[in-house]
């Protein structure tokens, strides 16, 4: 049977590396997981408790952009963080952020459309991207500009969109207020798209991350329930749009995915009054950032941009290695620790690159940097 070009896209290589280390698993080993971007914690119990109760009720279908009262508290949540006054009808409820860049991409490009990133960067942006029939444009970033792009790429590039995230996947790195507001602006300029992807907002350490609805409202601002709230598997997201987009993005919504998961709303609903709970959850990220930096360094893997949010540390392995692939698979095989190889985030220079995530628990960090260093150090 024939097949389409939309459906020709690179496997995520993270969940190859999960898969492996699932087999070492089974075959008895213990493994430290080091390479995914998933919270060891589960959603707020309190929340949890909730649902409970909301599941007395049958839940069906609820309206394409989302429960009128999750909208309206993510609109507070905008007052509360950011000192933003958003209007609730501007708030898209997703089927995680997936969802939400599936329809971003589909409101703002024609076919070809040429999307900036800045690479590294999260792999399904460009996998998307392509699939809906757009053309990603990988832009070169350095670790001298905490692997960020910069304004003028959006002319010289010849952009019809820009995706940036901060804090970003698999680097860490956040933009500024006037970082953010240059590349809003730059965008503008040039009739450009500006998405932003605020997704890790809330794990962050030192300086809170800035949002793109603080320097413009011309921008669609893609956010998720799975990071700080803690609720991967439930498959929720949102997205804010300028106010004469959203009923464009409401048809397309209505087609694609008729609406998010009911229970998953729900949850997502009361999990924002859980703030205590869930600071208690980065705390513990916070203490993992800084035994990963010790940890990474002491091991002679020392060449990273410290990360400002996120749980992940992206390291130049280019002194041990030109295949971070057979590098990642030789540290799984002989101290039974999973990492992620750079190609997953950077088709073109990822060899050189790995991640590490620290989202897991204390114990787990600890025990994992200790089996790197043994590597390293048996290695020579």
């Amino acid at each position: 049977m024939r097949q389409s070009k939309r459906g020709d896209v690179d496997p995520f290589i993270v969940m190859d590396v999960m898969e492996a280390a699932r087999q070492a698993e089974e075959a008895g080993r213990h493994i430290i997981h080091m390479e995914v971007g998933q919270p060891g914690t589960g959603a707020p119990e309190a929340a949890k408790q909730k649902l409970i109760g909301d599941m007395a009720t049958p839940l069906g279908y609820t309206v394409a952009l989302g429960l009128p009262e999750l909208r309206q508290r993510i609109a507070q949540h905008y007052g509360d963080w950011y000192n933003v006054d958003l209007d609730p009808r501007r708030v898209v409820v997703t089927s995680g952020a997936s969802g939400a860049f599936l329809l971003a991409f589909s409101a703002l490009f024609d076919n070809d459309a040429r999307v900036g990133l800045g690479t590294p960067c999260y792999p399904s942006y460009r996998q998307i991207l392509k699939a809906v029939g757009l053309t990603p444009v990988d832009i070169k970033t350095s670790l001298e500009n905490r692997f960020q792009p910069r304004p003028e790429d959006v002319a010289s590039n010849d952009l019809d969109g820009l995706i940036v995230a901060s804090p970003a996947n698999p680097t860490g790195t956040m933009l500024g207020n006037a970082a953010l507001s240059d590349l809003a602006a730059a965008c503008q300029a040039h009739g450009a798209a500006f998405v932003s992807d605020e997704i890790y907002h809330g794990v962050d350490y030192d300086v809170a991350p800035v949002s793109a609805l603080q320097v413009t409202d011309e921008a669609y601002v893609v956010n998720s329930f799975s990071k700080y709230f803690s609720m991967t598997g439930w498959r929720v997201g949102w997205m804010v749009v300028p106010e004469d987009h959203v009923r464009q993005v409401e048809r397309l919504a209505q087609n694609m995915f008729i609406c998010a998961p009911h229970a998953a709303q729900r949850l997502a609903f009361h999990a924002m009054d859980c703030g205590a709970e869930l600071d208690a959850f980065k705390e513990v990220y916070k203490a993992n950032r800084d035994l990963m930096i010790e940890g990474l360094k002491a091991a002679g893997l020392g060449k990273f941009a410290p990360p400002d949010g996120a749980f992940y540390v992206y390291v130049d392995v280019s002194d041990y290695t030109d295949d971070a692939l057979s590098f990642a698979a030789e540290i799984l095989e002989k101290v039974g620790v999973a990492v992620t190889p750079g190609l997953d985030f950077d088709s073109r220079r990822g060899h050189h690159w790995l991640r590490f995530s620290y989202a897991r628990s204390t114990a787990d960090i600890t025990e994992g940097l200790e089996r790197l260093a043994a590597f390293m150090k048996e290695r020579g």
